[in-house]
């Protein structure tokens, strides 16, 4: 029997870890469905806000004008963004973060959604056709994409539906591979490392010490998790609202010694960003933000407010609506008369 070619013995086996990894997608969707925690027609959304004027517990609303809502995307894949991948292979949003940028005051807000929300997403086929839509992990309506625009379009719509139709001005996308050059290019980002867990992946990342993250402990400090612990996910939000406010002010404080850092930085991510923005729009937004006074605290940073669940295979993050409507609106609009 003649040995099979190289090249077959490749095109099988990314057929099958393809195969694989799409039921393992599908296996998600199914959990959602029948973990017995919350299904489809269970499930209470937000009250649509895509009306000019929102009414809400016998008040009226508006959208405020100068609060663009700006979708930032962080990819849980490294490597340049310039690719198209096949359906399944692009990845997965595993951090979805909601800018309320108000350009009347050059300030931000930030929405935290954590990545095991529930919400509706839109499936594709493994040849990346639609077939419908359903409950899932909000993380994985990046996956059904093409790792480019497509997925940066799923997981907005996913966002914007969890929202209730809040209109979603733009989106910005990177992957880990952006971490080190954002973080490096500031002289490192000090932080308080306050849980035992880190110390796992660097020795020098030990509960109790103020460390000056520095390259790959950047992502180390971001992105490590126990997976074994139930919502692992929701309390690494905490490092990484910490994360957030650190690189701020350590940000403002380097671009007042070199004003070109900005145009440097956003040169050297070129690679690992996605947008739909244009270069002068992004390069505006940043501008804005680092002429203005703020710098991040806690009442800046909002979390998408809900439940962390353990099903018998997957964690879950139910949302709270009321309290979700409450923010959102908060957040976006201005009562009216």
């Amino acid at each position: 029997m003649k040995k099979a070619k190289p090249v077959i013995v490749c095109v099988i086996a990314f057929v099958f870890c393809f195969i694989l990894y799409s039921l393992y997608l599908y296996q998600e969707q199914a959990c959602g469905l029948s973990a017995g925690t919350i299904g489809k027609n269970e499930m209470k959304g937000v009250s649509r806000l895509v009306t000019p004027v929102v009414e809400y517990k016998g008040k009226k609303y508006r959208r405020n004008t100068y609060l663009k809502a700006i979708l930032f995307i962080g990819v849980d894949t490294s490597g340049s963004m310039t690719e198209t991948k096949t359906s399944g292979f692009g990845g997965q949003a595993d951090g979805i973060f909601l800018i309320a940028e108000d350009t009347a005051r050059n300030n931000i807000k930030i929405l935290m959604i954590p990545r095991d929300t529930m919400a509706e997403i839109t499936l594709t086929d493994l040849e990346g056709n639609v077939i419908g839509k359903d409950l899932q992990h909000i993380t994985l309506a990046y996956a059904y994409g093409d790792g480019k625009e497509k997925s940066c379009a799923y997981i907005k719509e996913a966002v914007s539906g969890l929202l209730g139709g809040l209109e979603i001005d733009h989106y910005l996308a990177v992957n880990t591979s952006a971490i080190s050059v954002m973080n490096d290019k500031i002289g490192g980002v000090p932080v308080l490392v306050d849980t035992n867990d880190l110390e796992q992946k660097d020795s020098s990342l030990r509960k109790g010490e103020t460390v000056v993250l520095n390259g790959k402990q950047a992502e180390e400090f971001l992105r490590y998790r126990d997976v074994t612990v139930t919502n692992s996910a929701l309390t690494r939000m905490e490092r990484q609202k910490q994360y957030m406010k650190s690189y701020i002010r350590q940000l403002k404080k380097e671009c007042r010694q070199n004003n070109q850092l900005m145009i440097q930085m956003v040169h050297n991510m070129q690679d690992y960003l996605l947008t739909d923005m244009d270069e002068a729009q992004y390069k505006k937004m940043a501008a804005d933000f680092l002429a203005g006074g703020q710098l991040l605290t806690d009442q800046d940073i909002y979390v998408a407010p809900g439940t962390g669940v353990a099903t018998e295979l997957y964690d879950e993050y139910h949302i709270d609506p009321d309290a979700l409507m409450e923010m959102i609106l908060n957040l976006f609009y201005r009562q009216v008369e």
